[in-house]
């Protein structure tokens, strides 16, 4: 374990300096009402409805919402709606919209806008999607409109946080981007940095508290602790416990989930990773209660599936001791699938999460004890993004996977057929019971589904899922009110200076 214990303890080496400035007061010494956020990696796209990145979502949350939106105990509420009523056989939704309710360019949302933004969104991501159930949006009157389904979707209305966009604005939706959320889009410089400001014009009375936020990209984690110490950021998450120790007395950590699942993925289509056998052995071969106290002080949460403990009603528990560190049982498995002496293969790792390559590191010294070899391949995550997860061109991966409210969105992307299955697992069993999940309108039958399924995902090692790692965030101690979500959020409109 010495190469990963070295490893560690250089990059957790950072200077603080001396004098630092935090964004509660600008250059002249005024006081100011601004913060710096860092965040990890580049913006994909100003288009909330053709963003592919998690951060790019965390971001984009303040800027837009759609009918409905996610709360930070993962519930939904009215919106661009102020109410909605879910017809009793699921087949529809009614929506009242919001009065008084403008974008930020101050014009009124239209019954057409919605409709507009609806069929867009369903377009954009498919039949073959949690939208595709959409059938067609009713306007009943100026404030009344109906969602009507193509047969009976009881989590439908989960997927009516995508973006409610002005129909007018179609043209520069990805150059000057207008929503109805907390703050207004000020500029974009790729690969630099997001301003946003307040929209005094926002239906939510007394928000946001702040004026401005900036959104700026540091990707490298020991840059991003030199800036806090600094005091040119105010806010930084994914920090592991030896980097949140570095900080100096200026900051506050604040310890919550980062609701994603992180674990190696494998490519179930390439050899030796087609054979349940093997993939299991791996299993039984990595120590994930290692990862967890080594990276993160025993903060995480040891996970068995693709699945996160905080949508608890629909969590198997279960799945977290299917299998356990067994060195033995790793090596018969394998001696059974024909490879006694183990193989070699490689892991691609994305470089925007430091713990990324700490958990590869200690899976490929615990796989040196099974006689597997592993061999990391560090990339940019754009690289990654298109090689591994778009093109399926990797065997095995470290990374993390997230979801959205509906619960259905952690289970789609394991569906044989999804074009979003980057992992190539294909189970008719699954495909069933995922068929039966979707269209179960009983929320406890469903959910029962949903626990069958990441069961059948344990089982087979469709991958293995290690943790939904601890989220130590940086926050300015001049700060209050930042918040957790159990989706990709940031949400910056309940942050403010304390008085």
């Amino acid at each position: 374990m010495k190469k990963f214990v070295t490893f560690w303890l250089v990059i957790a080496i950072v200077t603080a300096a001396a004098l630092p400035v935090f964004g509660g007061t600008s250059t002249d010494g005024e006081a100011s009402n601004s913060v710096v956020v860092g965040i990890s990696q580049d913006i994909d796209s100003l288009d909330p409805q053709n963003a592919d990145y998690a951060g790019t979502r965390e971001v984009l949350f303040n800027l837009f919402e759609g009918l409905v939106k996610a709360t930070s105990d993962g519930n939904i509420e009215p919106a661009v709606a102020e109410s909605y009523e879910v017809a009793e056989d699921a087949s529809s939704i009614s929506f009242r919209i919001r009065e008084g309710i403008t974008f930020h360019d101050g014009t009124p949302v239209t019954a057409e806008d919605i409709k507009y933004s609806l069929e867009r969104n369903a377009q954009i991501q498919g039949a073959d999607s949690a939208f595709g159930d959409f059938s067609e949006l009713e306007i009943v009157d100026e404030q009344t409109v109906r969602v009507i389904l193509s047969e009976p979707n009881s989590e439908f209305i989960y997927e009516l946080t995508c973006a409610i966009l002005p129909q007018a604005n179609e043209e520069n939706v990805n150059s000057d981007p207008i929503g109805t959320g907390p703050f207004k889009f000020a500029s974009f410089k790729p690969g630099e940095s997001l301003v946003i400001e307040k929209y005094d014009g926002y239906w939510k009375e007394g928000f946001p508290y702040l004026d401005s936020v900036t959104f700026k990209v540091v990707t490298d984690v020991d840059s991003a602790i030199n800036q806090l110490n600094a005091g040119t950021l105010d806010i930084y998450q994914y920090l592991t416990a030896d980097q949140a120790a570095t900080l100096n007395e200026n900051f506050n950590i604040l310890e919550g989930s980062v609701n994603y699942v992180q674990g190696m993925f494998l490519n179930n289509a390439v050899k030796p990773f087609d054979d349940v056998r093997v993939r299991q052995a791996v299993y039984y071969a990595v120590d994930r209660d290692l990862i967890n106290e080594f990276l993160f002080s025993g903060k995480s949460h040891i996970i068995g599936t693709n699945m996160i403990p905080a949508a608890e009603f629909y969590y198997n528990e279960a799945t977290e001791t299917t299998y356990s560190h067994d060195v033995q049982k790793a090596k018969e498995l394998l001696e059974e699938a024909g490879y006694p002496n183990g193989f070699e293969f490689t892991i691609t790792v994305p470089n925007n999460y430091a713990p990324h390559e700490g958990t590869a590191q200690i899976i490929a010294e615990s796989l040196a004890e099974v006689g597997i070899t592993a061999k990391l391949n560090l990339v940019e995550f754009n690289t990654w993004y298109s090689e591994a997860y778009v093109d399926r061109n990797y065997e095995a991966t470290v990374v993390a996977v997230d979801g959205k409210i509906a619960p259905n969105s952690w289970f789609s992307k394991n569906v044989s057929d999804a074009s979003n299955n980057f992992t190539n697992y294909a189970n008719p069993e699954y495909d069933e019971v995922y068929a039966k999940a979707l269209a179960e309108i009983d929320l406890n039958q469903k959910a029962e589904y949903y626990k069958q399924l990441q069961q059948i995902l344990a089982d087979d090692a469709a991958s293995i899922y290690v943790q939904d790692p601890a989220n130590l965030v940086a926050v300015n101690a001049q700060l209050e009110g930042y918040v957790f979500y159990p989706i990709s959020a940031q949400d910056m409109s309940v942050v403010k200076f304390i008085d």
